[in-house]
């Protein structure tokens, strides 16, 4: 490439990069004329219109949801994190990997809650959403951020003291809802195997 067109390649990226400063000065200046009431006015019609920015919110101010808000908010993250273009299947597609973070801390939350059944069911539809979502992508690299969310709750039913019948039922549901059949299948069958003995 000739030196003089990597000049003017660097002298337009040094531009803008001074452009985009000047412009957040200017903003920065202007915001803080704001009253703090536009200002959360502002903010929430930003977090209405966008769930990246709801979600970055909650996370950066610690939200509490109640039992009932957590639940709607899990089973949302989940619809989030598990969608996909269809024109885009056997494609290594762009996911939302920060809902998959958003239904761990969730999950966990639930969890600690003692609201394990809640948090079996909601694992019961991420296994199904999103070993779709696998299914449909050429390497399934959401993979991990699946079993990350799946390994809260699977550790929590490993330790609980819910009928064996129970446990086993929803291990061998959630088997039947992986469509890819290797989603955190050893863990499940372990933990099958495990509660199939006789205490």
């Amino acid at each position: 490439m000739p030196k003089r067109i990597i000049k003017r390649k660097a002298t337009k990226a040094v531009k803008k990069t001074v452009k985009t400063q000047d412009v957040m000065v200017r903003l920065r200046k202007l915001l803080t004329k704001c009253t703090k009431s536009e200002l959360v006015e502002a903010i929430l019609e930003l977090a209405k219109s966008d769930s990246k920015t709801f979600r970055w919110l909650c996370t950066r101010f610690r939200f509490e949801h109640s039992p009932e808000e957590l639940a709607d908010a899990t089973h949302q993250a989940i619809l989030t994190a598990t969608d996909f273009d269809e024109r885009e299947i056997n494609y290594n597609f762009d996911y939302d990997y920060g809902a998959y973070d958003e239904v761990q801390r969730h999950l966990s939350r639930i969890v600690k809650q003692d609201q394990l059944h809640l948090a079996m069911e909601l694992s019961l539809e991420l296994m199904k959403l999103g070993s779709y979502q696998v299914e449909m992508s050429d390497e399934g690299l959401m993979t991990d951020d699946i079993e990350e969310c799946l390994h809260v709750v699977i550790k929590a039913v490993k330790k609980c003291d819910l009928p064996s019948a129970e446990i086993v039922a929803w291990c061998r549901n959630m088997a039947l809802n992986d469509r890819t059949g290797f989603i955190c299948d050893k863990e499940i069958c372990d933990l099958q195997k495990h509660f199939e003995k006789p205490r």
